[in-house]
């Protein structure tokens, strides 16, 4: 790990890339956020299962970048193995990592697309470890570039003084770019317009409160942290007028899989007559999964409840329930931004691209 020094405010940070010296795969620990920044460095499978497991890495487009990338690192240190033996790992580390969070379907499909270019090379250990290379820096670049599309393609929704409400973290944080819902955040404050953000919490783990807000802070974008209960209080005052979040899957008839509260976010939402936006990356639609009631939520630790820096929270008499995320319906949603368009029900996302808008 390497204990560095806060980046320069209005500087995004990087939450994944190479280590400098290219034999590990550098994360920002936000874990630590906000009180203290540090980079740790991912060189083995069980590194980078940790540290998306224990959230170290988080959001959906980070953890499928992180996982490919983790990918040729590992295979990189495992070239003078037989073949057969070097094949059989390849598929062993792919299967640990790709099964490491189950509802984000971006870590499943990063994985598959890094299995896929690995059998489509032809040679010896050596050759299909600078394919898996070159193919993980491909799903790294391609991220920041639908970063910045979905941004654009998202940025006529937030006319100059808008005040957005938004749910967990969908910022630089949890992809390799600029963010998914805070993308078209950003890319308006840079056009000049006057927009000012209220983050929930989130709560169990408040990466509202610990990581969206610590990004628009020192972006100096106004930001306001409140409770996961007082978004609807402050919808029936007024002083909302639209809300976005990001996605971890989203079906083909365009129910979203988010962090835990965004169903809330959303039946608010709609009873107050706001907009209820959703950003994602094409990586992030399933075609395979129809509907939401499909979607498998992932069950975390009783402890992320039931503790806390003042100790316990819950008796141990009294059980837990931790979904880490919920599914909101396709028709709670007004739009669903991604880097190919802004789509509008009834969803489709085939090729044909039904009923997009810009």
């Amino acid at each position: 790990m390497t204990a560095v020094a806060f980046p320069p405010v209005h500087t995004a940070p990087i939450a994944v890339q190479w280590s400098p010296d290219g034999k590990g795969v550098r994360i920002i620990d936000q874990r630590l956020l906000p009180g203290e920044y540090l980079e740790r460095d991912l060189k083995t499978v069980g590194d980078v299962c940790d540290a998306i497991a224990t959230l170290a890495v988080r959001g959906a487009p980070a953890i499928g970048v992180a996982g490919a990338m983790g990918l040729a690192v590992a295979m990189g240190t495992l070239a003078s193995l037989p073949r057969d033996r070097f094949s059989e790992s390849l598929r062993e580390h792919a299967h640990r990592i790709r099964e490491t969070r189950p509802t984000a379907v971006n870590l499943a499909w990063a994985i598959d697309r890094m299995l896929a270019h690995a059998a489509a090379v032809a040679g010896d250990n050596r050759a299909t470890i600078d394919a898996l290379r070159t193919e993980a820096q491909a799903i790294l670049d391609e991220d920041r570039a639908m970063c910045q599309r979905i941004g654009e393609n998202g940025l006529a929704l937030f006319p100059d003084g808008s005040r957005v409400l938004t749910h967990c973290n969908a910022g630089a944080l949890a992809t390799a770019g600029i963010g998914t819902a805070l993308a078209p955040l950003y890319l308006a404050v840079q056009a000049g317009r006057r927009i000012s953000v209220f983050v929930s919490e989130t709560r169990p783990l408040l990466q509202g409160s610990r990581l969206t807000a610590w990004e628009l802070a020192r972006a100096g974008i106004p930001v306001t942290v409140l409770t996961d209960g007082m978004a609807a209080g402050l919808m029936r005052e007024g002083r909302i007028d639209c809300c976005i979040v990001g996605a971890d899957r989203i079906a083909a008839n365009g129910d979203v899989a988010n962090k835990i509260g965004t169903y809330s976010v959303a039946v608010a939402a709609r009873h107050h007559e706001l907009p209820m936006y959703v950003a994602a990356p094409t990586s992030t639609f399933d075609p395979r999964t129809a509907t939401g009631a499909e979607i498998v939520i992932e069950q975390r630790s009783r402890d992320e409840v039931a503790k806390s820096a003042l100790g316990a929270t819950v008796p141990d008499g009294a059980r837990v329930h931790n979904p880490a995320f919920d599914v909101t319906p396709a028709n709670l949603i007004t739009a669903i931004v991604s880097d190919r368009a802004v789509f509008r029900a009834p969803y489709d996302f085939g090729a044909g691209h039904r009923r997009p808008s810009r």
